[in-house]
């Protein structure tokens, strides 16, 4: 993990730049709009969230952003890499170095420890095995579980396995966290602590965050909210606490 930036009082860049993006799928022969036209900038080191209906297109959105999907049309610019530019093994071995990937279920590995998740990722890089477990006990340090991390996911709450995810998402200290409904199957206590470390995350680490949500409590965390409906972005604004 990266310490707090400063960035001397520069105005930061772009860390998410979409021009003209529309994604459509074909059901047999009938064409299925998802995304139409759309333009989304995103400073780096910011927190924001997109919200809308189900079926607004707001995972499908999250999915190209972080190179999991493609795009029919229009530019997507993440992290200084025109993704609509690449294959699929550049755009993985982009994803592996730039996003880390936050989601509603923990899809954390049964037989492996705390510690031995939040490695999993280390595993494709070139470090060796005393640097991978040492990024992966300061990953677990920062999300509050260092006392964890001997523990198997069945030992763990909702609220601490989603922690877990979190440290795996940081591990390889990523330019850009998404998170697909993060807080979607914790109660509001453990979902509130999940925030706060998102936040601590963005501020203190200087992480841009991208979030999908559909509640209205961890939206208000963000800096901006963008509005989805049927695949258009329709307003952005920041709640309250950020006016």
């Amino acid at each position: 993990m990266s310490g707090e930036q400063e960035n001397g009082g520069k105005k930061a860049g772009h860390i998410i730049e979409l021009r003209k993006v529309s994604k459509s799928y074909y059901r047999a022969k009938e064409k299925l709009e998802v995304l139409s036209d759309l333009d989304l900038d995103i400073e780096e080191g910011s927190f924001e969230a997109l919200m809308g209906p189900s079926g607004s297109g707001k995972s499908t959105l999250l999915n190209i952003i972080a190179g999991l999907d493609t795009a029919s049309a229009g530019q997507v610019n993440v992290a200084g890499s025109e993704l609509t530019q690449m294959n699929d093994n550049r755009r993985a071995r982009w994803r592996a170095g730039n996003i880390g990937f936050i989601f509603q279920t923990y899809n954390m590995m049964p037989v492996l420890t705390a510690l031995e998740n939040v490695e999993l990722p280390l595993l494709l890089t070139d470090l060796p095995a005393s640097e991978r477990k040492k990024r992966a006990e300061t990953a677990l340090r920062v999300v509050g579980l260092e006392g964890r991390s001997s523990h198997y996911p069945r030992q763990l709450s909702g609220g601490q396995e989603q922690r877990v995810t979190i440290a795996r998402a940081i591990v390889g200290d990523p330019k850009l966290i998404v998170a697909d409904e993060p807080t979607g199957d914790l109660d509001r206590h453990s979902a509130d602590e999940i925030l706060a470390l998102l936040e601590k995350l963005n501020k203190e680490f200087n992480k841009s965050i991208l979030m999908v949500t559909h509640d209205p409590a961890a939206a208000e965390r963000a800096k901006k909210v963008h509005h989805l409906d049927k695949g258009r972005l329709l307003e952005s604004h920041a709640p309250a606490a950020h006016r």
